[in-house]
């Protein structure tokens, strides 16, 4: 038998080993399989399913075909919810993930190394806590805060001369503005963590070069952070902005999509024709729309992202 049929031979049967190592792991995707059908997959197939039929939650549901994506369409609060929706992600995504990047780099680059380990992590650990109370114990704190008569924002602009404070929450031009500046208030712990996590990872000898060269501090943050951190902004935007799309908690306890529709996003939509108007497959109707959309959005930032790192 020659070498080569001999290599050959052996490389196969390396193969046939590895695929065999492999197969056998694929038995403990099982469980995970087993619950995404439980608790995701039947459910939206249920949600899909009830979109093409008119129903009040009780009773026999009616076959009514495309008519309530068709209704959907020439609804004009459905466009104006995700008019709002874009709103919110400024306010979740997009301003956080540049206050996040300036406060990382300013912990990362001046507090830890002047003040030390403990300062850093007491501001880290503020910035941060927002994140881990729960949303409806935050909403209700904000609507104390922003409350016409005994909030605090209003008493302190009282104070300061400003005898006619507006009623935040309650007038459609300033309802999405006060709710946007309490979510960019929670967002910011989250991007500076991640971005705080990134900047560990880059290597000191490229700050260490620039800086030899003459290169400020901005011209080295935003020549060499700004592209080493590309895997970290990807993912901080996609996360946000998904949850952004998505919000319902904050508007539901808040404004109750008020005053009018001005606060309406798509989940408080959906939310509004299932239990309110009880128009059960229009809600759901909503709720598919947005899972598309949310799923589009999300494959093609992930492909940017995986463009953007084999750039890199």
């Amino acid at each position: 038998m020659s070498t080569a049929t001999v290599v050959s031979e052996r490389q196969k049967r390396k193969n046939r080993n590895q695929r065999d190592g492999r197969a056998s792991y694929y038995w403990y995707t099982i469980p995970g399989i087993l619950a995404f059908a439980a608790v995701i997959g039947y459910p939206l197939f249920k949600n899909v399913k009830t979109s093409f039929y008119k129903w009040n939650g009780y009773g026999t549901p009616r076959y009514i075909g495309w008519k309530n994506y068709v209704d959907l369409y020439h609804d004009q609060t459905f466009w104006v919810s995700f008019a709002h929706a874009a709103e919110f992600i400024a306010a979740m995504s997009l301003i956080p993930t540049i206050l996040g990047l300036l406060f990382g780099a300013l912990i990362f680059d001046f507090i830890s190394p002047y003040f030390g380990q403990g300062w850093t992590t007491f501001v880290r650990a503020s910035l941060f806590m927002p994140q881990i109370i729960p949303i409806t114990v935050i909403s209700i704190l904000w609507n104390w805060l922003l409350s016409p008569n005994t909030g605090v924002f209003n008493t302190v602009l009282k104070s300061v001369g400003i005898h006619n404070p507006p009623n935040w929450l309650g007038n459609s031009h300033t309802a999405v503005l006060a709710i946007s500046i309490m979510l960019i208030w929670i967002q910011i712990g989250y991007t500076v963590t991640i971005f705080i996590t990134g900047m560990g990872r880059i290597d000191p000898a490229l700050h260490e070069a620039a800086s030899l060269d003459g290169a400020t501090w901005w011209q080295r943050f935003r020549v060499i952070t700004l592209s080493q951190l590309a895997p970290e902004i990807s993912i901080v935007i996609l996360t946000t902005a998904v949850a952004a799309i998505k919000i319902f908690a904050p508007v539901q306890i808040m404004t109750g999509g008020g005053p009018g529709t001005s606060t309406y996003v798509p989940a408080f939509f959906s939310y509004f024709n299932f239990f309110t108007t009880q128009k059960v497959g229009y809600g759901s109707a909503i709720a598919t729309v947005l899972m598309i959309l949310l799923s589009i959005f999300s494959i093609a930032l992930f492909r940017f992202q995986n463009r953007k790192g084999a750039d890199l």
